[in-house]
């Protein structure tokens, strides 16, 4: 009774919404599946209480993170405001000349369907994208019009995500800015070259303008919130990119070095990467006979871990002569068996930096071990108490200079046992022990063992 009550509430709401020929719900479905190829819309660690007036608030851990079976961000309400676009960039489902239905919200109707998605507990957020309507301004300014009636109209208080326009005045990007809690320019595609490829109506400089412009907007922001306590705050989530991988030739060695100069020149909190995945028949456009190329997505994200939180440089992980990572192993994996000169490390006494690159060993489990052996040596059981991934650290850890088993160093051997289900070393249910071997175990003899040679064993008459 109660859901019926509550559908029948919703089919209230939504014949309400109807407008002209296009119902907003119907706008909703068209606008919210042009929006699902943008990744870059997860949560930031933005940090604001509710303030009693206004509806909703953001804290760091404020966004529910649901995701959808390809591992993709979906509590947010992720739209676009329209899928309208004057650009024709081969490899998008919203190009100009593709035959597609269109649809465009109007700055009122988005901030009525964030209000009752968040009042019905549906979201947490609002993630707004945008084609490009008639020109970049055109289409900023209507992203910010939007921005501005949720905030000071509807006094939506929670997380927004917005999309600055490449090639939009500054100015409008600047108030923008004032009112998300983060902003993203995407890249679209690693080099200059396969953007001039393949989105004629982009360019590599008029997408780093405002990557710029938000950055100093941001420093300038953490100055004035130094000497103004009640100075707005620019954009508190920062900015993130995107880039599409594998509809260009660019190899993973390539990618890395554009994600890692990205972190250093314009201090990004995150770069997206986004499997290709063929939406249009172009011939400039690869063929992808194995689909989507979401192992090599994965192993991105991996390695851009790596650059963020473990102290690696894309050149320690790649080189020119191996410009794609191992899809068999991890990024973290590949370079440890690449560089046994370094292990294995004594955990007792290894430095913080270098318990970070035994695979196996987080953040937070090196932080613990770093903590834990001040008050005494540590063991094995130990390190699985503080949350060490054994199965692969035992092939470069020591503990009181002994290894836990007597495994060899060399790199075939360990990538065998890392890679092999048949090689590897057998665990038992704690995760971490062998199985304990019987007196009589059959692998222990040539030829089968009977009764009569149990009990002969038993006794002693052997």
């Amino acid at each position: 009774m109660v859901l019926q009550n509550r559908i029948e509430d919703d089919r209230t709401v939504i014949a309400s919404f109807r407008q002209g020929t296009m119902s907003i719900m119907e706008k909703l479905e068209i606008l919210s599946d042009a929006a699902k190829y943008d990744v870059s819309c997860s949560s930031s660690g933005v940090e604001r209480k509710g303030n009693g007036k206004d509806m909703g608030s953001c804290h760091k851990a404020g966004i529910c993170h649901s995701f959808a079976g390809d591992g993709r961000c979906i509590s947010l309400l992720k739209i676009l405001m329209s899928n309208e676009c004057t650009y024709d960039c081969k490899y998008c489902i919203n190009r100009k000349s593709n035959d597609v239905p269109r649809a465009t919200f109007t700055p009122e109707e988005i901030c009525t369907l964030t209000m009752e998605f968040y009042r019905r507990n549906y979201i947490e957020g609002l993630f707004l994208s945008s084609g490009i309507i008639d020109n970049p301004n055109r289409t900023m300014e209507l992203i910010y019009r939007t921005l501005y009636l949720l905030r000071h109209k509807y006094h939506f208080n929670g997380y927004v995500h917005i999309k600055a326009i490449p090639g939009a005045d500054g100015e409008l990007i600047r108030m923008t800015g004032f009112l998300a809690d983060r902003m993203s320019v995407n890249l679209e595609l690693p080099t200059a070259e396969g953007l001039q490829n393949l989105a004629p109506n982009k360019h590599r400089k008029t997408i780093l303008t405002p990557m710029r412009q938000i950055q100093n907007g941001i420093s300038q922001n953490k100055n004035e919130l130094a000497l103004y306590r009640n100075a707005p705050t620019f954009v508190a989530g920062g900015q993130s990119t995107q880039m599409i991988i594998g509809a260009t030739p660019e190899n993973d060695y390539q990618i890395l070095n554009v994600a890692e100069s990205l972190y250093q020149k314009f201090d990004l909190k995150r770069v997206y990467y986004s499997a290709f995945v063929k939406v249009n028949d172009d011939k400039m456009l690869p063929s992808l006979p194995g689909g989507p190329p979401l192992l090599r997505e994965h192993r991105l994200y991996q390695a851009d871990w790596l650059l963020r939180f473990y102290g690696f440089k894309a050149s320690e992980l790649l080189d020119e002569k191996r410009p794609f990572f191992n899809v068999m192993l991890d990024p973290k994996e590949d370079w440890a068996v690449r560089h046994l000169e370094c292990f294995p490390v004594e955990v007792n006494r290894a430095p913080y930096e270098l318990l970070l690159r035994v695979p196996g060993v987080g953040v937070k489990s090196a932080q613990r071990i770093v903590k834990a052996r001040r008050t005494g040596k540590l063991t094995f059981t130990d390190l699985k108490k503080l949350g060490v991934v054994l199965k692969r650290a035992l092939y470069f850890l020591t503990c009181d200079g002994r290894m836990m088993y007597n495994t060899k160093l060399e790199e075939d051997y360990i990538v065998r046992n890392l890679t092999t289900d048949k090689d590897r070393i057998k665990f038992g249910s704690d995760g971490m022990t062998y199985k304990q071997m019987s007196l009589f175990d059959d692998n222990l003899f040539d030829g089968s063992v009977d009764i009569e040679d149990r009990y002969r064993s038993a006794v002693g008459m052997f």
